[in-house]
């Protein structure tokens, strides 16, 4: 069994076409997995969920959704307006939508099994970074029984083992923040010894979705773009040049 999973699109529909097109050159997916993260901040927050629909995409809901259908963003640091701009364009099927996501997917045999969420399996807000110790990862995984793991909200891509379990941070489909202007996903195999996992990097037309930010008229655009054009972290700024 292959799966793809995006996550942390951001309504940014050129970047997740093109990460599509991509899947479809190496083979295409017995499933695709939307991991949360699916629409605010970009242009095109409806269309995003549409082309998911399409697909027949299986998704769970990240914090972004929770901010957007449950009205829990204090404290988010995304603006209001931002927020209110998002609900607007998506409308209200789409906000009930996400309210009934839900928060994991398991894929696969208890034996061999893929879970899918969107930061960690205990919350949606706290990264994972790739050094994370023993006790954070005790405290966030601790006995989970899938023996692979697939989340994002922290835009890096790693892969790492801990405990026996495959820990793959799928990173960033339409606002990558490791230092590469490309989009990624990644596309998961299921193997008789456990889950296999590939990063791919996609190149998408940064210009065209900065455009498509400013002609939105969504609040906040210049900040926006200038998160898209910077690809990376700022607390990273000394790591990735």
């Amino acid at each position: 069994m292959r799966v793809a999973i995006l996550s942390d699109i951001h309504g940014n529909l050129v970047a997740l076409d093109a990460c599509l097109n991509d899947l479809q050159a190496q083979g295409g997916a017995d499933a695709i997995v939307g991991a949360g993260d699916l629409c605010l901040d970009g242009p095109k927050p409806k269309k995003v969920l549409q082309r998911l629909e399409e697909l027949g995409a299986k998704c769970v809901r990240g914090n972004t959704e929770r901010y957007l259908a449950c009205g829990d963003a204090v404290g988010s640091g995304h603006e209001d307006a931002q927020i209110a701009w998002t609900r607007r364009e998506v409308g209200d099927k789409w906000l009930e939508w996400m309210r009934d996501l839900p928060v994991a997917l398991r894929i696969g045999e208890d034996e061999n099994q893929l879970l899918v969420c969107h930061a960690n399996p205990t919350n949606d807000e706290e990264q994972l970074w790739p050094e994370a110790d023993d006790a954070t990862l005790e405290r966030l995984i601790g006995p989970d029984r899938a023996t692979a793991i697939a989340f994002g909200h922290l835009h890096l891509p790693y892969v790492r083992v801990w405990r026996g379990k495959l820990l793959v941070n799928v990173a960033s489909a339409g606002l990558p923040k490791d230092g590469d202007a490309r989009a990624c996903y990644a596309i998961f195999t299921e193997r008789s010894g456990g889950w296999e996992a590939k990063h791919r990097r996609v190149d998408f037309d940064v210009k065209k979705v900065a455009t498509q930010l400013v002609d939105a008229g969504i609040p906040g655009s210049a900040e926006l773009i200038a998160t898209l054009r910077r690809h990376r972290y700022k607390r990273l700024k000394g790591f990735i040049p």
